[in-house]
């Protein structure tokens, strides 16, 4: 049974891998607490969703809810980050009304896409691997819980009121963690 485990494991952290932009497969690291090695980042996690155009509505909204300051922070920290395509599933009403007049909510929001510590795929695959059907509980920085779960060679997310994301690239590598992006904003 453990060497079925970590077949799937390997199975499924090569595939997330495979799933990362091009280049970004082997430039991911683990570290327990330490910090991430600098000489292979480019820059702290905001700074790395500054440079990619998919994330722009992301850190507009981060911007927005004052946690730039905070991902650009020591962490280390891991991001589920919802690409632009994500946020447009937001209707524009509600995503201009967070943005501009309900800041406080949208920090709530945006804090539940983040979990201390840098989890790159293959621990994040283990460790649903290990959790069984049940799926692996992540704990957020801002408290809440999401469930971690694969499903089809995926890694879904399930957020507090059932909504579902699915991460579609990963271990995108920040000198303060590392940033995993989904396809649909989580709700808390």
């Amino acid at each position: 049974m453990n060497v079925f485990k970590l077949t799937l494991a390997s199975t499924l952290a090569l595939g997330m891998a495979a799933c990362a932009p091009e280049g970004d497969a082997g430039d991911s690291m683990m570290a327990d607490d330490g910090a991430i090695a600098e000489a292979e980042a480019p820059g702290t996690i905001v700074d790395v969703a500054s440079g990619d155009e998919s994330f722009s509505t992301l850190v507009s909204a981060v911007t927005a809810a004052g946690l730039g300051e905070t991902l650009s922070g020591e962490g280390p920290f891991t991001v589920f980050a919802p690409t632009n395509d994500a946020f447009a599933k937001i209707d524009e009403a509600t995503l201009t009304e967070l943005t501009t007049n309900d800041t406080e909510t949208l920090g709530a929001i945006l804090t539940y896409h983040v979990v201390e510590g840098a989890v790159d795929a293959g621990t994040l695959t283990g460790a649903i691997a290990d959790a069984g059907d049940a799926g692996f509980t992540v704990t957020t920085v801002g408290g809440a819980a999401l469930t971690a779960t694969i499903v089809d060679g995926a890694v879904i997310l399930t957020d507090a009121n059932g909504g579902t994301s699915t991460v579609i690239a990963t271990d995108i590598a920040a000198s303060n963690g590392l940033v995993h992006a989904i396809d649909t904003v989580l709700m808390p």
